[in-house]
């Protein structure tokens, strides 16, 4: 895999052995996919914070031993380990000086109501609607930390050797809102895997591999699709009213958001770019101060969803792994449903298919 196709991959995003204090093991699922799926939710690292704000509340100083607890938690140890991979500071002393603020305090019922009601979310239902979404080869295998930490993000470590998801441990999202977000992000899993053998096409050009590596970045839509669960299902079902109307803007711009990628893919084949420059434009459609999901977002659901509509699901997984079979399927889904119900979806330029070798759509 090229360094570019691995950045993006990271961008975007168990074993038999005993389950660690705080997990709770996948309950059994069909016997089509339950070899394919292990996932384990970890709260260790969260448990052991709000026994620390417990002990605050009461009046009482945490001993040696709650620390201890804290410290050597598997949810904690892997997060530290993150951020050192990151070249960010992650010292015991400071994260011991947030977990004894002041403002972390007063949200200590909130935070501790949100962990008791995100260990109940049933973690088989997420890892089946995402395997709905992948290639039966796929493997859905994670090790899931709800955590509180000073960072606000959440996000996927180690995809492809030890794949771990930390989400935030945020007061504001529902169990539905928690459990759409962890098929989000067991689906980003499951892709790494399946196409993790999916080798580079030496007979394209530089440039033209450039495009089919960031169109791989319409993960993140089909990971919005697999969340859902269904085409017929808005994406932010599960989401807040002013979250929604964010996404109906934002997709209300696919035209114009389809014809800046295509100028952004043009210049990429011609070689007008650095691979700073080239990562700077990229990512501004996967998120902007204005625009939290970005078009490979927007943009990658409809894609993904005219497929299914038009052609089935089976299709749309068919071209999990295959960036030029995914254009072409959309643009034939596209063009057959613009004509059968008179509908206006974006349609990619001919000359950019035929530049990067999609067949005749």
């Amino acid at each position: 895999m090229s360094v570019l196709r691995s950045v993006i991959a990271v961008a975007l995003l168990a074993s038999s052995c005993a389950v660690p204090r705080g997990a709770t093991e996948l309950p059994g699922t069909s016997d089509n996919v339950h070899s394919r799926v292990d996932v384990t939710i970890v709260t260790d690292e969260a448990d052991a914070v709000v026994r620390i704000l417990a002990l605050r509340a009461a009046g009482r100083t945490p001993a040696a031993q709650d620390w201890d607890r804290l410290f050597q938690s598997e949810g904690y140890r892997r997060l530290q380990q993150r951020e050192l991979a990151m070249q960010r500071p992650f010292e015991d002393t400071s994260f011991q000086a947030f977990a004894l603020s002041d403002s972390l305090l007063l949200r200590a019922d909130a935070l501790r109501r949100t962990l008791d009601a995100w260990r109940r979310v049933d973690a088989s239902s997420a890892a089946a609607r995402a395997f709905r979404y992948l290639p039966q080869h796929a493997i859905v295998r994670a090790r899931i930390y709800p955590v509180i930490k000073p960072r606000s993000n959440s996000f996927v470590f180690e995809p492809r050797t030890n794949p771990a998801i930390f989400l935030y441990l945020d007061p504001s999202l529902s169990s539905a809102q928690f459990e759409n977000t962890l098929t989000h992000e067991l689906h980003h899993i499951g892709i790494a895997n399946a196409c993790a053998d999916t080798s580079t096409d030496t007979t394209v050009a530089p440039g033209i591999q450039s495009v089919i590596d960031w169109m791989g970045a319409f993960a993140e839509g089909r990971a919005m699709l697999a969340a859902a669960g269904a085409a017929g299902v808005h994406p932010h079902a599960t989401s807040e009213a002013a979250e929604r109307a964010v996404w109906e803007r934002d997709l209300a711009r696919a035209h114009d958001d389809m014809r800046r990628m295509e100028e952004f893919y043009f210049d990429l084949i011609e070689g007008r770019l650095t691979e700073e420059e080239a990562g700077a434009r990229g990512f501004t459609f996967i998120a902007t101060a204005t625009v939290p999901q970005g078009a490979f977002y927007t943009l990658g659901w409809l894609m993904a969803a005219t497929i299914e509509t038009e052609f089935g699901r089976d299709r749309l997984v068919a071209s999990t792994c295959d960036a030029r079979m995914f254009i072409g399927d959309y643009q034939r889904a596209a063009i057959r449903r613009n004509r059968a119900a008179g509908d206006s979806r974006p349609l990619w330029s001919e000359e950019l298919l035929r530049r990067i070798g999609v067949p005749d759509a």
